[in-house]
């Protein structure tokens, strides 16, 4: 089963973390800047590592020079589960894939 993530990124904010903003979209500061992919990599390899999956089970499928990132986690986990895991609650803009 895989879950389709909609993520806004916000490099080089110096601190790394995942949340929902006021209108319930998920946001990600990143450390890296957004230079060679540098920052994609350590928005999948911080998911990868939250879920415990393997790097490749989290992919960028769109949005590689953009801040708004569709990413795709294939898990044994439902939206709500992997939500949960990444410590923020399941909301309407997110989508099942």
């Amino acid at each position: 089963m895989a879950v389709i993530l909609e993520i806004k990124v916000i490099p080089s904010s110096g601190r790394q973390d995942l949340f929902r903003d006021k209108s319930g979209s998920l946001k990600c500061h990143l450390k890296n800047p957004p230079e060679n992919g540098k920052a994609n990599a350590e928005l999948i390899k911080m998911l990868a590592k939250n879920l415990g999956l393997g790097q490749n089970a989290v992919q960028l499928l769109s949005g590689a020079t953009a801040r708004k990132k569709i990413i795709k986690i294939e898990s044994s986990l439902s939206l709500e589960e992997l939500l949960r895991e990444l410590g923020i609650e399941s909301q309407t803009t997110l989508a099942k894939g």
